[in-house]
């Protein structure tokens, strides 16, 4: 899974990315316009597979993944500066949009005030905006091909105007229904609006765990709501600046400094949990002596295309799945002990695999 992370610049985006990946990068107090992308890969911590990497001792541990990356900051109404961000994060799963709601007179704001809910809805009208100026192109170089006799594609026209509909009525993608057709039209186009969206709401040190978090986040989820993007995009509250000290720490020092805090578990594990809830991503799991393992899949992943995920091959030549609840396996200490019980069982390619099944796939190539 890729998380782009965007926002104004001095939103603390790249703070946030500090949060999640454990890095140490340099923020800057005045917006910037050039730079390299900042990319960090983190383990999905999963007590699952800690438990399994306990039962089975393998020579070795897999978690899933997410590649998070830092860029620039947008700007309101600078096309060409926001189009460099929006060409680098066009492949990301999803946005993670920081929203500045911390006080610091040494840090300036792009708009000269703190206003999350503005800034929420300034970033999202220039990824519209930015939409909207591909698509007006696109169809007046479609327009001036057809001029010359050359003929254009009346399927790709249509999914154009009814994109250009859509964007002039401040809609995002995300929230328009598009068949199967559209979809694979619209797929190289790599329209930015389509994206889904996780709001992090960028608190001070004096506002975490207070009313007034608490209230904005309200305020923030209501705007969403009243936009009719619930669906596609999800709020979050966090201090990047504590996250941050909280990511250098053990684990042992991490847990005393967040129970001081009453903070119920670091920001890493929230934002990827609300990732996956959004995206509609599960893990199943593979275990033995040489490895365990956590692979990612979309929920409704059969058990074929989930075998896919291993290799090809196995995919290719799928017999049967083998497989057992988590929760059962536990439960029962072994695979001896699953079997015994009946909770071992056999699946064939169409199952649908749910989150947490161990499973070992039966193949013939």
């Amino acid at each position: 899974m890729k998380l782009a992370i965007i926002g104004l610049s001095n939103s603390g985006k790249t703070t946030v990315f500090n949060a999640l990946t454990g890095q140490a990068l340099e923020t800057t107090i005045y917006p910037t316009v050039s730079g390299e992308p900042h990319i960090g890969v983190v383990k999905v911590p999963d007590v699952r597979v800690d438990r399994l990497k306990e039962i089975f001792k393998p020579k070795k541990t897999t978690y899933a993944s997410v590649e998070y990356i830092d860029y620039l900051g947008l700007t309101k109404g600078d096309m060409a500066q926001n189009r460099k961000v929006f060409d680098l994060i066009k492949d990301a799963d999803a946005i993670v949009h920081a929203v500045r709601f911390f006080e610091d007179e040494a840090v300036s704001h792009p708009m000269n005030e703190i206003n999350p809910l503005r800034d929420i809805e300034t970033v999202e009208l220039e990824f519209i905006f930015g939409d909207l100026e591909f698509v007006e192109k696109r169809l007046e170089r479609m327009a001036e091909a057809e001029k010359k006799g050359k003929k254009q594609s009346e399927t790709e026209k249509k999914l154009l105007l009814k994109c250009k509909a859509a964007l002039e009525k401040e809609i995002p993608l995300r929230n328009v229904s598009f068949n199967e057709e559209e979809l694979k039209t619209m797929k190289p186009f790599q329209f930015v609006s389509t994206q889904p969206e996780v709001i992090v709401l960028n608190v001070g040190e004096n506002d975490l765990n207070t009313p007034r978090a608490a209230e904005l986040q309200q305020e923030a989820e209501k705007f969403i709501s009243d936009r009719g993007i619930a669906s596609t995009t999800k709020v979050v509250t966090l201090c990047g600046k504590i996250e941050t000290e909280i990511a250098q720490l053990s684990p042992e020092e991490a847990k005393a400094f967040l129970d001081d805090l009453k903070i119920d578990e670091p920001a890493l594990n929230k934002l990827i949990r609300v990732s996956y809830d959004l995206l509609g991503l599960i893990s199943f799991l593979t275990a033995g002596e040489d490895e365990v393992r956590a692979w990612t899949i979309r929920k409704g992943t059969n058990a074929q295309n989930a075998a896919g995920k291993i290799h090809s091959d196995i995919e290719r030549g799928f017999i049967r799945a083998e497989l057992v609840g988590y929760n059962d396996f536990i439960a029962g200490g072994t695979m001896a002990a699953a079997r015994d019980k009946g909770l071992l069982r056999l699946e064939g390619k169409t199952y649908e695999v749910k989150d947490g099944d161990i499973i070992n796939f039966r193949f013939n190539v």
